[in-house]
This record gives C-alpha cells, sequence and structure tokens, in this order.
C-alpha cells in the first residue's frame, strides 16, 4: 500500500513538472488572459499610440545610419521588427480580439526571425548555416506556440458554446 501511494505522488509530481504540461498550462492562462487583457482604449488613444509607434520607427531606423555594413543591417531589421511587434501588440490591446492576439504573436515570431536571420550574416560557411537553421527553429517552435494558443482559445469557446446550448434546451 504504501509503495501505492508513493508511486501516485512520483506520477503527479512528474506530471504537473513534465514540460509539456507546463507549455499547455502557460497557453491556457495566456489564452484566458486575453478578454481581460483588452482595454477600454479609445480610437482617439489608438491613433496617438499608432503615431507614436511609427514615430519610434522613424527615428530607430535613422540612427542605423551611423552604422555599416551588417550591422547597419541589422539594426535596420531590429527597428523594423519593434515596429511590427508594437502595432500588432497595440491592434490587440485596441480589439482585445482573440485573433488579434494570435497575430500578435505571429509578428513576434516573425519579426525575431527576420532580425536572427540577419544576424546570421556575420557568419560564414557552416557556422552561417546551423545559426539560420537555429533562427529558423525558434521561429517554427513559436509559431507552433502560436497556434496552441489559438486551439485553445477556440477549444474554450465552444465549450462554452457548447455549454450554453445545452443550457438552453
Amino acid at each position: 500500500m504504501h509503495c501505492q501511494h508513493q508511486r501516485k505522488t512520483d506520477m503527479k509530481n512528474i506530471s504537473l513538472h513534465h514540460p509539456i504540461f507546463l507549455a499547455i498550462t502557460w497557453v491556457a492562462i495566456m489564452a484566458t488572459q486575453g478578454s481581460a487583457l483588452a482595454s477600454s482604449m479609445s480610437k482617439n488613444d489608438y491613433n496617438v499610440q499608432k503615431d507614436r509607434i511609427n514615430a519610434n520607427y522613424k527615428v530607430d531606423k535613422s540612427a542605423c545610419n551611423s552604422q555599416a555594413n551588417n550591422a547597419k543591417d541589422i539594426c535596420i531589421e531590429e527597428a523594423k521588427a519593434k515596429e511590427k511587434i508594437e502595432l500588432a501588440d497595440l491592434e490587440y490591446t485596441f480589439s482585445g480580439k482573440a485573433s488579434d492576439y494570435t497575430k500578435s504573436l505571429v509578428a513576434k515570431a516573425e519579426a525575431n526571425y527576420e532580425v536572427a536571420k540577419e544576424k546570421c550574416d556575420d557568419k560564414s560557411g557552416n557556422a552561417k548555416d546551423v545559426c539560420v537553421e537555429e533562427a529558423r527553429a525558434v521561429k517554427t517552435k513559436a509559431l507552433a506556440d502560436a497556434k496552441l494558443a489559438k486551439d485553445v482559445r477556440e477549444s474554450k469557446h465552444d465549450a462554452a458554446q457548447d455549454k450554453m446550448n445545452a443550457d438552453h434546451k
């Protein structure tokens, strides 16, 4: 009996600390925060923030002019990435839509990939190939996480709809 109890406890500890369980938990938490994160931002505030992001992009991009070669290219990619991510986050903050949340995760994955890929240009041969593959792997994982978050939100929405429909019958 003692062995069975110990075994159940160990299995519980393993399952609660398993990387897949932790990842699913994180995605579920993020998915449920979707509507909580949506604010009552006015259209005017949205436009002000959008203008601020665009102005910051121009400043960041012009700051790259003092650099040369690949350092300049990296700087420009970082400026573009920052703008793309901030615009996607702003859109989600404004709308609160689950689809905009997914778009913000995808924007982050793509923007970060472009920066990482540009940084690989400083390398050559096999080191560059490995660098690009690592960047691609990080992007692929981030896109898979975004899809998982989307699927979790859709499943929760479908379950809620099913419950509402069952309650009305």
